[in-house]
């Protein structure tokens, strides 16, 4: 299993997910122009992504699905609410209905020779979920944009050999900024975001052994920073009651604009 960010932050998402066979996007929140850039430093192109698996309708997570829908006519995987949600969205254009594919949190399902299995997150969006991706015994995740953490999500993040993480906000630059007050507490709210601790005490949960990579992601660019997020999540780990210590993972911080490492497991 391979994972990199394309482009992670506030301002878009897009990342890849594959095997040796296979190759999926989860989420276009980019350009089209952008997407195939990002794929083509990884000596991919558009025409070898088998599907496009989408979080949430938002558009920092959608914004690119019009364009791209439209020349290349890749299956698009969501939920019957998400699908709605983007149906009705006139930003993104016209999408050919019959590319999409209805999947529901807790049904796993096959593309190629990856196992999917979405899993519901708490966000104010229609019907979100995130992703557990696994093929070859080998398990990566994406989960993003969730305004907290329960047993049922560190259920479905525990094992991974790779998991791409939201640390969205420094909770002390939100308050001290420049957020109307409804969108901070939005943000704050259960329904919203994950803190740069709020991440680091949900990571605590799922640290084991042959966890390789933690790449924190969706960065608010006006509440955080990246080596706020890196720092307060490794002495999150560092000062949790446990045997780990924040030095002893690959943590990386995933750029807004720039392609991560390619990640292998």
């Amino acid at each position: 299993m391979r994972i990199s960010t394309i482009a992670s932050g506030s301002s878009g998402n897009c990342i890849y997910v594959g095997s040796n066979n296979t190759h999926l996007l989860v989420d276009t929140g980019i350009s089209k122009k952008k997407t195939e850039e990002g794929l083509n430093e990884k000596n991919l192109n558009m025409k070898d992504i088998n599907g496009i698996l989408i979080t949430h309708e938002h558009l920092d997570h959608v914004n690119g699905l019009g364009v791209i829908s439209r020349k290349y006519e890749i299956p698009i995987y969501c939920t019957k609410g998400t699908k709605r949600a983007i149906l009705a969205n006139e930003k993104l254009g016209k999408i050919p209905e019959d590319i999409f594919v209805d999947i529901k949190a807790d049904n796993p399902f096959n593309i190629g020779d990856i196992d999917v299995s979405p899993f519901a997150i708490p966000h104010d969006a229609a019907e979100p979920v995130a992703f557990r991706l696994s093929s070859n015994n080998k398990s990566v995740a994406v989960a993003t944009d969730m305004g907290k953490f329960d047993e049922y999500i560190i259920s479905n993040l525990r094992e991974l050999d790779a998991v791409v993480i939201e640390a969205n906000y420094d909770v002390r630059m939100l308050l001290a900024g420049m957020y109307p007050y409804y969108l901070k507490q939005r943000i704050l709210g259960d329904n919203g975001h994950l803190s740069n601790e709020s991440s680091g005490q949900l990571i605590n949960q799922i640290l084991h052994n042959n966890l390789k990579h933690i790449v924190l992601a969706h960065l608010s660019k006006e509440n955080n920073y990246e080596d706020l997020a890196f720092e307060t999540v490794r002495s999150e780990i560092t000062m949790a009651d446990s045997e780990y210590k924040g030095d002893d993972f690959n943590i990386v911080v995933a750029k807004r604009n720039v392609c991560s490492a390619m990640f292998e497991v």
